[in-house]
C-alpha cells in the first residue's frame, strides 16, 4: 500500500514541479505586458489571456501538489492536540466525506461542459485572444483528477497511520 501511495504522490510531484515553472512564466509575461503597455503603448489581448491561462494552470494543476505538501488551509483548533490515530481519523473523514465527494460531484457536473468545448474546439474568450478555451476548461477536469489522486494517496497513508497508531506513514 505504501508503494501505491508513493506512486500516486509521484504524479502530483511531477505536475507540481512543472507548475512551478508556470509561475515564472506568468510573472515574466505580466512584466512584458506592463512594459509593452506603459513604455511602448502596445497592448495585446492574446498575451493578457496568456497570463489568465497560466494563472488558472497554477491554481488548478497545483492543488494536488499543495495537498501533498500539506499546504492547504486547515482550521486547527483541536487537531494538533490529538494523537496520530485521532488525526488519522479526522483526515480519513475529510477525504471520504468531504474532499472525495465534492471532487466527484464537480467532475460529474463539469464533464459535459468540457466535452462540448472539445467537440467544437471552442475558441478564444475575447476577440484576439488565445483560440483554445477548451484547454482552459479542461483544467477543471485535471483539477478534480489530481486532487482525487492525492486524496487517495493521503487516505492510504492515513489508514496505515491508523493501523499502526503512529506517525510512520
Amino acid at each position: 500500500m505504501q508503494r501505491l501511495a508513493d506512486m500516486l504522490d509521484w504524479i502530483n510531484r511531477i505536475v507540481g514541479n512543472a507548475v512551478m515553472w508556470c509561475v515564472l512564466g506568468m510573472v515574466l509575461l505580466q512584466f512584458m505586458l506592463v512594459l509593452a503597455r506603459y513604455v511602448f503603448g502596445v497592448a495585446s489581448i492574446f498575451y493578457s489571456e496568456g497570463v489568465l491561462y497560466l494563472h488558472a494552470m497554477i491554481f488548478m494543476l497545483g492543488a494536488g501538489y499543495t495537498l501533498l505538501m500539506q499546504g492547504h488551509v486547515r482550521v486547527d483548533i483541536l487537531y494538533s492536540r490529538l494523537s496520530a490515530r485521532g488525526q488519522a481519523l479526522i483526515d480519513i473523514f475529510g477525504h471520504l466525506a468531504l474532499l472525495g465527494p465534492s471532487m466527484l460531484i464537480l467532475l460529474y457536473w463539469s464533464w459535459p461542459m468540457v466535452r462540448r468545448s472539445w467537440a467544437i474546439l471552442e475558441g478564444p474568450i475575447s476577440v484576439g485572444g488565445i483560440p483554445a478555451s477548451f484547454l482552459l476548461k479542461s483544467l477543471v477536469t485535471a483539477f478534480c483528477v489530481l486532487l482525487l489522486i492525492q486524496a487517495l494517496s493521503a487516505l492510504i497513508r492515513d489508514l496505515i497511520r491508523l493501523r499502526e497508531g503512529s506517525d510512520a506513514a
